[in-house]
C-alpha cells in the first residue's frame, strides 16, 4: 500500500487548492463525504434538495480529479513511453490530445504524456475562477456544463487506460478496490447527470452495465 500513498514523488503536478471553508461548495463536499460514508453510491451521487446543480458539479469535477490523479499516480513506474507509447484503452480505443493552445491540432502522444497534459489542462480549468467561481453570488459561466463535460469525458479516459492497460499491475499493489470503488462513484455520477455521452463510455461497457445492473438490484 505503500505505493499508493507514495505519490507525490511520481506526480509533478499538485492537487486542486481546496475549497475555501465557509463557501457553499465546502459545505457540499461536506455533505458528499457523509452520504458517500453511508456506503450508498447511488444515493451518493444525487443531488440534494434545494441544491445548486452547478455547485453540485463542481464540487465532484474537483474531487475526482484529485482522486484519479492519486490512483494514476500509483502505476507510473509501470506507464512509460515504452509500455504505452500510445494513449489507448485497449486494442480497438486510441485517444489524441488537442488542446487549442500547446497542441492545435489532435495529436498521438504516449500515454504519460497523454495525461499528463490532460491532468495540466484540468488542473488549469479547475484552479480559474472564471469557470469555477468559489466566491459567494458569482455565478457559473454560461457554457459552465459543457466545460464539466468535457473534464469528465477525459477524465473517463484515464479510467478507462487504467482498467485496459494497468489492471494487471494495480492488483499487484493490491489497490483493486479502490479503483473499482472510484469508477462506481464516477460512472453514477456522469449516469445520474448525463454528463457524457453513451459512445465515449464504450470501452468499459461491460463493466458499466455491471455497475448499473449492480445497483439496480439493490
Amino acid at each position: 500500500m505503500s505505493a499508493f500513498f507514495g505519490l507525490g514523488k511520481t506526480r509533478t503536478f499538485k492537487p486542486r487548492r481546496d475549497i475555501p471553508e465557509g463557501t457553499k461548495q465546502y459545505q457540499l463536499r461536506k455533505y458528499a463525504e457523509a452520504t458517500l460514508g453511508s456506503g450508498n453510491l447511488r444515493l451518493a451521487v444525487q443531488l440534494p434538495d434545494g441544491e445548486d446543480t452547478n455547485e453540485w458539479l463542481a464540487v465532484h469535477a474537483v474531487d475526482f480529479f484529485n482522486h484519479l490523479n492519486m490512483l494514476y499516480g500509483t502505476i507510473t513506474e509501470f506507464c512509460t513511453p515504452q509500455e504505452c507509447p500510445v494513449m489507448s484503452a485497449g486494442p480497438r480505443y486510441e485517444y489524441l490530445w488537442e488542446d487549442g493552445v500547446k497542441y492545435k491540432r489532435p495529436a498521438k502522444l504516449s500515454a504519460p504524456e497523454y495525461v499528463d497534459a490532460l491532468m495540466n489542462w484540468a488542473q488549469g480549468l479547475l484552479d480559474n475562477e472564471k469557470y469555477f467561481p468559489n466566491q459567494i453570488g458569482v455565478p457559473f459561466p454560461k457554457d459552465f456544463r459543457d466545460t464539466v463535460g468535457t473534464i469528465f469525458r477525459r477524465l473517463f479516459r484515464v479510467y478507462a487506460h487504467l482498467y485496459s492497460n494497468h489492471f494487471d499491475q494495480i492488483c499487484a499493489l493490491g489497490i483493486e478496490a479502490h479503483l473499482n470503488t472510484s469508477y462506481r462513484h464516477f460512472f453514477l455520477f456522469v449516469h445520474e447527470f448525463d454528463l457524457v455521452e453513451k459512445k465515449e463510455l464504450a470501452p468499459l461497457d461491460e463493466l458499466n452495465d455491471a455497475i448499473l445492473a449492480e445497483d439496480k438490484g439493490r
